[in-house]
């Protein structure tokens, strides 16, 4: 089978459509590459709750889904909106990176003697209404500094000093295997500092009515983690939130129960509450979560 993939054209996304497409070949099946500009990507100057509209990183791909000039469309989960526009599936998704997020300070702003290891008053890049509300419930004198751009492109804002320190998903580093060797970096802990829903999952995108190539990558699927991430984008479903609510949420099934680990706050501005949930069942998991987080908001 020829297979189109839709992919934007930074490092990481081209990573992401490389490991799938090295997937798709192994199975015998030919494979073309097309870059695909977003708005995310067009919009450079603004921070994502000044941008207008949503799916900022992923509405022009699926409209090429849509019109059939792609056939699989290879998304970072975490971006991807909770209902998937009329006539599109998420058909399989990826292995899960480590989730957590990383924190990369500059060397002489580092202080170990303080909560997140990093000097007074500083200054921390991030454009994640999700980590800024994380960040104000640990440090309330840290400066929050919007940040932009492919991961190549935030890391160099941090060596050239725009930045004390920066906060990244640890995937998208571990992926590219940037050389952080100038900086020093601290791996935050899941239990104090909840991830993003479904982050470093891929999510692979394709006509709901195009079932042959559903059935090819079933191969690749990992349904294990289709059930963890379910939980956690059904809780921001639930919440009707976007990339930009401040959630934090992140499941994982260990001896038989699930622990899922929240973060919330009700505005970016405001320090985020971080919680835990156990249930052997992930049956009614969400909306226990969510009836949870209302009740505390009353």
């Amino acid at each position: 089978m020829k297979i189109t993939i839709g992919s934007r054209g930074s490092d990481l996304a081209l990573w992401q459509a490389h490991f799938v497409t090295d997937q798709l070949t192994a199975l015998g099946h030919e494979v073309v590459l097309k870059i695909i500009e977003t708005k995310g990507d067009r919009i450079q100057d603004l921070s994502f709750d000044k941008i207008e509209g949503k799916g900022f990183f992923t509405k022009e791909i699926e409209e090429a889904l849509l019109n059939q000039s792609i056939d699989l469309a290879v998304h970072s989960h975490k971006d991807l909106e909770t209902t998937n526009p009329e006539g599109l599936i998420i058909a399989a998704v990826s292995y899960r990176e480590n989730p957590t997020d990383q924190l990369l300070i500059r060397k002489e702003c580092l202080d170990p003697s303080k909560p997140l290891n990093v000097k007074k008053n500083a200054i921390i890049g991030t454009s994640s209404a999700r980590r800024k509300s994380q960040v104000i419930r640990m440090r309330e004198d840290i400066e929050l500094k919007d940040l932009r751009g492919n991961v190549p492109t935030r890391v160099d804002k941090l060596r050239k000093g725009q930045y004390d320190a920066i906060i990244l998903a640890t995937a998208g580093l571990k992926r590219l295997k940037l050389d952080l060797s100038e900086f020093e970096t601290f791996e935050l802990d899941i239990r104090n500092f909840v991830p993003a829903p479904a982050q470093g999952v891929l999510g692979l995108q394709i006509r709901e009515a195009d079932t042959a190539l559903y059935d090819v990558l079933q191969n690749i699927n990992h349904p294990q983690v289709s059930e963890a991430i379910k939980i956690e984008r059904d809780v921001l479903r639930l919440l009707q939130g976007g990339c930009q609510l401040p959630l934090g949420v992140f499941a994982e099934h260990v001896e038989d129960q699930w622990h899922i680990h929240v973060s919330f706050a009700s505005d970016k501005d405001e320090a985020a509450h971080v919680s835990v949930y156990e249930s052997p069942s992930q049956e009614g998991m969400a909306e226990l979560i969510v009836e949870d987080l209302q009740d505390a908001e009353d």
